[in-house]
């Protein structure tokens, strides 16, 4: 049995409560005891740690995690790095994750078939340090839907593979699942980054969607969208996908929907490469990616006010958008979205547990000992939280993956 007594912390909790002195007992893999009287708690045989002048928070999480990007420049960027290079890639960004403070991810995407189950059931296995990984397929699209890089005269790959009509998408979400992923993720609309300067368009049908869902339902799976598009998020609410990323052209109809499906459904911005999209060479490119950063400043605090459950994750793993960067989303949800930071922090911890499904993104008893200790008051200046140097303990399932005080 391990014990860790953690002495004198600033407890922030995850619940958006105010943060209160306490000391916290860690027994094995569990939040055993929070004490809120000082010195009260028995030490025998645990390892003391002296928390004073630091906060104790819950584990980031994740929640649009893409592991396998190699922070290129280009999709096919993706498609060109060789199986054995890519993993070997992913490893390391896995344990960037951790070593960032995020003690779980959830998956939005593998860039080739097999990595995310790899890089998961390592972890799982002790043989990898990573945060717990719930494993994603790559995206499914259509012919000239986002990921499909290919040519008349020219076969490329990318981060997605193709699909047309719900036989092909029901084949491949069933070849995904059978290969041991948690997730698949299907590309309903296209994207922002065109040269034509427009919004995206809605590509997938909804026989389409509705075809990956049963399968991956009947499985027991989740499913993930690629929605930017207004219609694009209506059908995936209406065919019964589980995670919508993006949303930003959300009407309000599209938005109406959202919140009848509020304690079902989960949302994540991925603002990050919006945000970071800055002197692009070409004018209408450029004008997309505003337009995208403009609707999602405008949609989000909207979603905030109806209770719909935002996680934070911000498509890290571009060149504009580097790997262990990842905490920017928390600014990100402050600065541009109209979030509190105790509430940016809730999106990050608590709404993240919940779709990881783990007993985990509270400082709570009998939850996971998912666990951060951070030298200064995180709600009051989140860009602590950018710093590695700030995160002196880093604790997943009670055992220290980091710590920096006595």
């Amino acid at each position: 049995m391990s014990r860790t007594l953690i002495k004198s912390a600033s407890v922030w909790n995850g619940t958006g409560a105010a943060a209160f002195p306490a000391d916290v007992l860690i027994e094995n893999d569990t939040i055993l005891t929070i004490a809120r009287t000082l010195g009260q708690l028995d030490a025998s045989g645990a390892t003391v740690v002296d928390a004073a002048g630091k906060t104790l928070m819950p584990g980031l999480v994740e929640g649009h995690a893409h592991i396998t990007f190699i922070n290129g420049a280009r999709p096919t960027d993706l498609g060109d790095t060789p199986p054995e290079e890519h993993t070997l890639i992913a490893a390391r960004n896995a344990r960037l994750l951790l070593d960032s403070g995020f003690t779980s991810a959830y998956s939005a995407a593998s860039a080739k078939l097999r990595i995310d189950v790899v890089i998961r059931n390592a972890i799982e296995a002790g043989d990898l340090p990573g945060p717990r990984l719930k494993a994603c397929g790559p995206e499914i699209t259509v012919t000239g839907g986002l990921g499909d890089e290919r040519r008349a005269h020219q076969f490329r790959d990318s981060f997605a593979i193709v699909a047309d009509g719900p036989t092909e998408i029901t084949k491949l979400a069933r070849l995904c699942i059978r290969e041991g992923v948690d997730s698949i993720k299907l590309n309903i609309s296209g994207d922002d980054f065109t040269t034509r300067g427009g919004p995206p368009r809605t590509v997938m049908t909804s026989d389409e969607v509705r075809a990956g869902v049963t399968a991956a339902h009947d499985y027991g799976r989740m499913v993930n969208a690629h929605c930017r598009a207004a219609e694009s998020v209506k059908r995936a609410v209406r065919c019964g996908v589980d995670v919508i990323y993006h949303c930003e052209h959300a009407d309000e109809e599209a938005l109406d929907l959202l919140e009848s499906v509020k304690d079902r459904v989960f949302v994540g911005p991925a603002i990050g490469l919006l945000q970071a999209a800055k002197g692009l060479p070409h004018p209408k490119l450029q004008r997309s990616f505003d337009l995208g950063l403009e609707s999602a400043c405008r949609t989000y605090p909207e979603m905030k006010k109806r209770g719909i459950r935002v996680v934070v994750g911000g498509d890290y793993g571009f060149a504009r958008t580097p790997q262990g960067e990842n905490a920017r989303d928390i600014e990100h949800f402050v600065r541009l979205l109209g979030y509190t930071p105790a509430e940016a922090l809730v999106c990050a911890t608590r709404h993240g547990a919940e779709l990881m499904g783990i007993d985990a993104g509270l400082v709570k008893e009998g939850c996971l000992a998912d666990l951060l200790l951070v030298d200064g008051d995180p709600v009051a200046d989140v860009r602590l939280l950018q710093d590695s140097r700030r995160l002196v303990g880093i604790w997943k399932g009670g055992v220290a993956h980091k710590l920096m005080v006595p």
